[in-house]
């Protein structure tokens, strides 16, 4: 892990007083979730080495090291993206810090476009896999140089027993949720129907423009990793109308609150397996 990403672990670590156990990653217009924080420490990337500021709308850019259901955790609010001109080491640099501080988890976010036809907007898809776009090969490069030399398997990058730890914290907190496989493409345009269609016949239940990157991160670097997509959108060509980053942000911020309570719940079950227990 490089120096950068150490001292970043370093500072968030006395900020808070303690190890987090749990990083959470909020997505585009999942702010709303930071409701979930106690005792919130704010930490903002401009205060942490190797972190650009964020330029994409709904992306504060800064962690809030606090306690989710009673468990140490880590909130990150705001991502890097690909698409921005950012290489992989710096969408993967708050993976690391998170790592760095401690979180043995790493709990991803997104917003997404729904492409299965029981994933409409509201809908809530864990992510059992990904696959990558073509034309992406930097969304694996984190890979590079870690856990040893030549080829390797891919994963499975989002471990089994953290979906099945959040399946059952959803179902504990009334969210209805489903399984399915996230498509990550570059962005920062929406996909056309051809291609939309083209990763229907891939095995894609819904798309967007993040995590797949970071989730190899953390696996890299030993993290239990779990995803949950928030559609907030059909993809292109399954609804009338053009898509739009502010109406997926207002979506997110609509449906944002079942996911915070499907965070409240699952971030404890998630420490659980940090610590070594049961999930429960």
């Amino acid at each position: 892990m490089s120096g950068a990403a150490e001292e970043a672990g370093r500072i968030i670590r006395e900020r808070a007083g303690w190890r987090p156990r749990v990083h959470v990653v909020l997505g585009s217009g999942l702010g709303v979730a930071e409701s979930i924080v106690e005792g919130a420490v704010e930490v903002p990337f401009a205060e942490l080495p190797g972190f650009p500021a964020p330029t994409v709308p709904g992306h504060a850019g800064r962690f809030l090291a606090g306690r989710v259901g009673g468990t140490p955790a880590l909130v990150q609010s705001g991502r890097f993206h690909l698409y921005e001109g950012l290489g992989p080491d710096v969408v993967g640099a708050p993976v690391r810090a998170g790592r760095a501080a401690g979180a043995h988890v790493l709990a991803l976010t997104n917003a997404a476009g729904g492409i299965r036809a029981d994933l409409g907007p509201g809908s809530l898809m864990l992510v059992a896999d990904h696959l990558v776009a073509p034309g992406r090969p930097a969304a694996h490069a984190a890979l590079a140089g870690e856990r040893g030399r030549g080829a390797r398997a891919a994963g499975p990058f989002y471990d089994p027993e953290a979906l099945e730890a959040v399946e059952r914290a959803a179902a504990r907190a009334g969210a209805r949720t489903a399984r399915g496989v996230y498509a990550a493409v570059l962005g920062p345009q929406y996909e056309t129907p051809a291609e939309v269609r083209a990763l229907r016949a891939a095995g894609a239940d819904a798309v967007g423009m993040s995590t797949a990157p970071e989730a190899v991160a953390g696996w890299a670097l030993g993290q239990r990793v779990a995803a949950v997509s928030l559609v907030t959108n059909w993809a292109a060509g399954l609804a009338p109308g053009t898509l739009d980053h502010g109406e997926v942000a207002e979506e997110g911020a609509r449906a944002g609150p079942a996911l915070a309570r499907l965070l409240q719940a699952a971030v404890p079950a998630l420490g659980r397996l940090a610590a070594g227990g049961s999930a429960g």
